[in-house]
């Protein structure tokens, strides 16, 4: 048999650069690593469990009978605000004017109109005391609607309320052209303003119907007189009336759907 040759026993199995146990090691570390990670991800991707999804809704739904019950806390009366409206949302279409109660809607409409009264009877509504009768507090103003329909369509002449006659003794009209819309207007703005609180609203309808009563006049186209007055329109006018708060169109006066 012959014996193996030199160079066999010289040539070694692996390369003699590499610590064997030392690359085994870090495998084995590497390893260990990479299933602690693996196992980390899966647990963070794991569905929640039925019993905690019933256990979270048992507890909601005892939370929401104990609140729902205490006290003020969910009271709509509470937490709802008189006369509130909602804007409209970011980008939403253009749909006019937001609603007001009726009272601050119809106000607005009659102060307009009554700024074409202030040479004669100022803008705190209370005359001048010798030639312009105050407003404030006049019981032709904040009595019976019918009396402030016929002396705004068509004047008054000779004394007033408290009996005094002014200036001249004679209010001209103020009808011509105005439609209902500003004859309720303007007659609920002087009702409410000047420390007057009627707190009532003068309708459409109301005003409506002022003006049929103030062309059917014996003596249309002439200035009311007390007299008449109190002969024929100490009354109300006819209409349904309207809540204050209602909510109204501020350019129509319309209810507002």
């Amino acid at each position: 048999m012959s014996s193996p040759s030199p160079q066999s026993h010289q040539k070694p199995d692996l390369d003699e650069s590499i610590n064997v146990t030392k690359v085994h090691g870090r495998v084995e570390r590497e390893t260990a690593a990479t299933l602690r990670e693996r196992r980390i991800a899966d647990n963070g991707h794991e569905p929640v469990s039925l019993w905690v999804i019933v256990a979270c809704g048992i507890v909601l739904l005892i939370a929401g009978g104990v609140l729902g019950n205490a006290g003020t806390l969910f009271d709509y009366s509470n937490t709802f605000k008189e006369g509130y409206v909602r804007g409209r949302s970011p980008g939403a279409a253009d749909e006019g004017p937001l609603p007001k109660p009726a009272l601050a809607a119809f106000s607005a409409r009659g102060a307009k109109i009554y700024s074409k009264c202030n040479g004669c009877h100022g803008a705190d509504g209370k005359g001048d005391g010798a030639n312009y009768p105050s407003l404030a507090g006049s019981k032709f103003v904040t009595g019976d609607t019918e009396i402030l329909a016929m002396i705004i369509l068509n004047g008054i002449q000779g004394p007033t309320s408290t009996g005094k006659t002014y200036g001249a003794g004679i209010m001209p009209p103020q009808g011509a052209g105005m439609s209902a819309d500003d004859l309720a207007g303007v007659m609920t703005y002087v009702r409410n303003s000047f420390g007057n609180a009627s707190g009532d609203v003068v309708t459409i309808e109301m005003a409506a119907n002022a003006l049929d009563i103030s062309a059917a006049r014996a003596k249309a186209g002439q200035s009311v007189t007390s007299e008449e007055i109190k002969a024929e329109h100490m009354k109300m006018l006819e209409g349904e009336p309207l809540d204050p708060a209602t909510l109204v169109s501020p350019s129509t006066l319309a209810p507002a759907p």
